[in-house]
Formats: C-alpha cells, structure tokens, sequence
C-alpha cells in the first residue's frame, strides 16, 4: 500500500445509504486528509434508500449543516410541525395527549426534529458525492484487514483493497460479521409496518388530524403518524409479534410487502383518527425489529471501523439512528482532521503507514461509542421489562400511563453536540498525556 503513485490514504466504504454517503461527504469536506481517495461499494444495484420515513433530530440537523448539505434543512425538503413540539404523545384509545417531547437549545428552526422521506434524505447526500467512486452490485461476502491494509471480498469474486475501511452497511454488516462472527442480533418482539402516502389522501379528509407529527402508545402496539416533505405522509404501525424469532426470521424479510389488512384489524378498535389513518394507508411494508448489544469495540481489526447501524443496532429507539449514523460520520471527519493538524511534517506519511489512521480511528471509537452504549443501555433495560400481556387490562393502563409519564429525559441524546465531544476527549487526553511527562503526538495514541 506504499507504491509512489498511491493516494495518500484510500478508504474503502462498504454500503451507500445515509451512513456511508455521510461519511464519504466528512471525509471529503471535514478530514483535510491531503490527497483522499474514497470508494463506496453498494449491494443494490441502482441508488435507492429502501424504507419509509425517517426523523432527524437537532444533532442531525446541525450535522447536515456542517456538512454542507444544505438543501436538506429546507422546509420542501423535510417537515417540522407546526407547533414546535417534536413529538406529542396521546392515549390510544381516549386519544388524550399525555406527554411531548420538547427542544431545549434549539434557536434555529431549521435544526428543529424534521421528519423526511428517507430516499429525500439520502438523495440530498447523494448530490454531495461523485458518481463515479460508487460502485454498485457490489454485495460484501467478507472483509480482511491487516497493520498494512484492507481488503472487502465481493459476491461477484470481485476485491477493493485500500488504506482504510468505513463499515457502513447496516444492521446486518457482512464487515461485522467477519470480523466479528460472534456478534448477534436479537429481536425485540416488535414488527414495524410502515407506509409513505400522498399526504392529499389524508389531510381535510379525516376530522381532528394533528398537524403535528403524533406517537399512540398502547398497551402493546404502538401507531405513529406524521407529514413528511415534499407533500408526504408516513404511518407506522408496531405490533407485538407472538411467533418466536426463528419463525420470524424465516418469513419476515426486511422491506417486504406486508398486509393493509392486517393493519387495518390490528388498530380497529383504537380511536377515531388512528382507524381513519389505517383505512386509508394504501400499503405496508414489513420491518423486524431488532437491537444488538453494545460492542466493547467500534474497531473490530486494524484500519476498520464501524459506523451507524453496524456499530450500534438499537431497535430504533427515540427514532435516533438516522442522526446518529451521521454524527458518527461528521465524527469521522474531525478525528482525522486532528490528526492532519496535529502531524505536522510528514502527515501523509503517518497517515499511509496507518500510525496516523489507527489513531484517528481511535479517537472517534472513544468520542461515540460510550454516547451511544448510553442508548443501548436503555433499550435494553426497555426490554426487561415484563410484558403488558401478563397484566390485567386495569394494571395495563396503570403501567401504560406512568410509563407515559415518565419518559426519560433524552435531550442528551437528540441535542448532543458531537464536536464538543470531540473536543472534550482530546483535551481529557491531553490531560492525561501532560501527567505522563507531556509524550508528542507521534509517539502516543490521541
């Protein structure tokens, strides 16, 4: 990986969805890694974002920005309610709010929770990145990395080798499987049926419609509803799946179709406007829900790090991994933009013999994996509870109301500033480095 004629630093990335176009958008725009060369390999054959929609939330909204994806903060683009409010919580069947989320330093609009239509979303960051570094049809069937270099083996037969590799390819990472083979997933019980609409179909046509985007929580099942950009509309409907995981497994597919039928019966008896909505979804499609444990590592070889999805599988949980996915991104950038800086002479060289890569890569592991192992911490401790189905209908709605109630406090994740974070791990290394007789950067890990 020396040869003269090499880019200083070539990075591999295996998936382009939001993740990795984000990460493509960091490094190009944020890293200053001197002479870059970034190659995006994608299993779909043509550019799409599979799925329905998608929030942001501030942090997310405020890294768009400073990446320069500008078009995504406007209002054609994404939808903010009207009201401010992120997310009002109602009863399902009373349909009486019971609890909203709030902004608590949020002083621009724009960076206020947006709720997009994910291929929206992902083709403002496709517009960011040159067509001719991503390779399509390009499904990974393992990674190999060593202290010289990367290497993704393809389906096809096919290989990409390179300096650095950026695993970007979802919950079900062939990059994290290889390198990882121990890791599994779990499913939580749930199954998400989602759908996209023309919001015509909806708005004027069902009395008392929020204007604002509204979570029903139930006993058991859970509906959510909102307007998206650009003339939009989403539902999402989850159901307590009683089948075991291995059936489900075998014949819930990500993306597949499901039944509007089955949706329409699921909700029948909730109140007026959440049965209005179900008889007017056109279609559903099908998504399994399922969390991971958090890795005690986002850096599962030499020079290969995780990123999104395939770093912290969370069920979804506060509608958060869209925007995390991009703050580890914009993270990305920033820890090889100290690097670049705090090389000096000979940064190409330290960063191509993958000193200086190994030590940026650690600096963004530690500013975002003990953020996000906060989530999943939570989620988890979400899952151990017992299940409503065991409780008399009177003990459901007594634990469905103060569960309501007390929702935690997440301002810490959805307002989480990554730069700040950045830059207080570096200092608190620095700190620590000062203790130990002032070591340079060449010779110590950041």
């Amino acid at each position: 990986m020396a040869d003269a004629d090499r880019p200083a630093v070539r990075v591999l990335i295996a998936g382009a969805g939001i993740g990795g176009l984000a990460a493509a958008v960091s490094l190009a725009r944020v890293s200053e890694i001197p002479d870059l060369d970034i190659q995006l390999y994608e299993q779909a054959p043509e550019l799409r974002e599979i799925g329905a929609s998608i929030a942001l939330s501030p942090n997310g909204m405020r890294t768009l920005e400073r990446l320069g994806v500008h078009e995504a903060l406007s209002d054609e683009v994404g939808f903010r309610g009207p009201s401010g409010i992120p997310q009002i919580f109602r009863h399902w069947k009373t349909n009486q709010v019971v609890s909203v989320d709030t902004h608590t330093s949020v002083t621009d609009r724009r960076h206020q929770t947006t709720r997009f239509h994910r291929a929206h979303i992902h083709a403002a960051l496709l517009a960011h990145v040159p067509r001719s570094c991503i390779h399509l049809g390009k499904r990974v069937a393992r990674a190999k990395a060593s202290d010289d270099s990367v290497e993704l083996i393809f389906d096809d037969g096919s290989t990409a080798a390179g300096d650095v590799l950026i695993a970007a390819d979802g919950i079900r990472s062939k990059v994290r499987q290889s390198l990882l083979p121990d890791y599994h997933l779990t499913f939580t019980g749930k199954v998400f049926m989602r759908s996209v609409f023309e919001a015509s179909l909806v708005e004027g046509k069902i009395p008392d419609l929020p204007a604002d985007a509204v979570h029903w929580w139930g006993p058991r099942d859970n509906f959510f509803a909102s307007k998206l950009g650009k003339g939009q509309y989403t539902i999402v409907g989850a159901y307590e799946e009683a089948r075991p995981a291995h059936e489900v497994d075998k014949t819930v597919a990500w993306d597949q179709l499901g039944s509007v039928s089955f949706l329409r019966e699921r909700f029948q008896t909730w109140n007026p406007v959440v049965k209005a909505l179900t008889e007017a979804t056109p279609s559903v499609r099908l998504y399994p829900n399922y969390v991971g444990t958090a890795l005690p590592t986002w850096l599962p070889a030499p020079r290969v790090a995780l990123l999104g999805d395939a770093a912290h599988t969370h069920g979804g949980a506060f509608a958060a991994g869209g925007s995390l996915a991009l703050d580890d991104a914009l993270a990305l950038g920033l820890a090889f933009r100290h690097v670049v800086r705090s090389g000096r002479a000979g940064v190409a060289a330290f960063l191509r013999t993958g000193r200086g890569t190994q030590h940026a890569l650690e600096l963004y592991d530690r500013t975002r994996r003990p953020h996000v192992a906060r989530l999943l911490d939570i989620v988890h401790a979400q899952l151990q509870t017992d299940p409503a189905v065991s409780r008399s209908p009177e003990e459901q709605e007594e634990a469905l109301m103060a569960k309501l109630k007390s929702r935690p406090d997440t301002t810490w994740l959805s307002e989480h500033d990554v730069e700040k974070a950045l830059r207080d791990e570096v200092a608190k290394r620095e700190v620590q480095q000062a203790g130990n007789g002032g070591s340079t950067f060449h010779d110590s890990k950041l």
